[in-house]
């Protein structure tokens, strides 16, 4: 069954791919209006949002989540179009400053750890690796359907970044450091770790959240620079990230004070522009385990 829907939509999106960027925007708003009139997810968003913000009106919850659907169908349309986007369009339309920060510690034989979250277009963000000297590899989560999970890959490795999975991201760093190969290390860090993995909680948009803390750990594994990527959308269709160093070597730091640097970070962004976050996950659905876990050492 996952074969065959992918065999039926993947001709259709790649069609779409190669329609230029006022075409696709045509069909993003298109799409805002069923997203909109069905309400995809908008319980749960809404309910993230109340939580988040508590002190705005049902009304402004309301607003940021019609802007978060509009960015949603863009992002849509804008991941379809990676599969043939020419360079000198995605040069122009994903922009990075303070690249020289990563050049410069690759250049000194330091690997680099950058960190973002699901914020603006995080699809492009492996465009990087044309700005950059050292190879790119970014950690993801395989999706169910293998077929489309290959789709993304591919995505992904559009402008010569590698994926690894999770599990087998030490293996990688390890294999990497013994062949004495520079890299910069990006891993999206704000999804919800399994309940049996959570280590460690965190105050995040007024609530307590559980927060990974492998970022962290790799991070003191290879004591080289650590980054967060600060994405925002200037315009429709145009992002620019900020490289934010984190001024601290990472064997130096407390426990999790890294992992607290980059919550904070994103958590500015989401305050800035809240429409550009991913709010239609259960972010704060183990919350009841916090609830539990001070019972327990009350």
């Amino acid at each position: 069954m996952n074969k065959l829907a992918y065999y039926i939509w993947h001709p259709l999106i790649w069609l779409i791919s190669w329609l230029p960027f006022p075409a696709l925007y045509v069909i993003s708003d298109f799409l805002f209006y069923p997203v909109s009139i069905f309400g995809y997810r908008k319980k749960i968003i809404l309910a993230n949002l109340a939580k988040a913000f508590p002190d705005k009106s049902n009304e402004w919850h309301k607003d940021v989540l019609r802007k978060f659907y509009r960015h949603f169908c863009d992002l849509f349309v804008e991941t379809i179009k990676l599969q043939h986007i020419p360079d000198k369009e995605i040069f122009k339309r994903i922009t990075f400053s303070n690249t020289e920060i990563i050049d410069h510690a690759t250049e000194d034989g330091k690997d680099v750890i950058a960190i973002l979250g699901h914020y603006g277009n995080w699809e492009w963000v492996p465009a990087i690796n044309m700005h950059i000297k050292a190879g790119s590899y970014s950690v993801y989560r395989p999706l169910k359907n293998r077929w489309f999970d290959r789709y993304m890959l591919d995505l992904r490795t559009r402008f010569g970044s590698k994926n690894v999975t999770m599990k087998k991201t030490l293996r990688l760093v390890a294999g990497l450091r013994k062949e004495n190969k520079r890299f910069i290390l990006g891993l999206i860090a704000d999804q919800s770790p399994a309940k049996s993995e959570i280590q460690y909680w965190t105050n995040f948009l007024t609530q307590k959240t559980p927060i990974l803390t492998g970022p962290e750990k790799i991070a003191k594994m290879v004591n080289g620079p650590v980054v967060y990527l600060k994405v925002s959308k200037p315009k429709r269709g145009h992002y620019h990230i900020s490289i934010i160093p984190f001024e601290k070597e990472p064997a130096q730091t407390d426990e999790n004070e890294i992992t607290d640097w980059h919550v904070r970070q994103l958590e500015k962004s989401i305050i800035e522009r809240p429409d550009l976050w991913l709010w239609s996950h259960k972010r704060w659905k183990y919350q009841s385990e916090f609830s539990k876990m001070k019972t327990t050492h009350a």
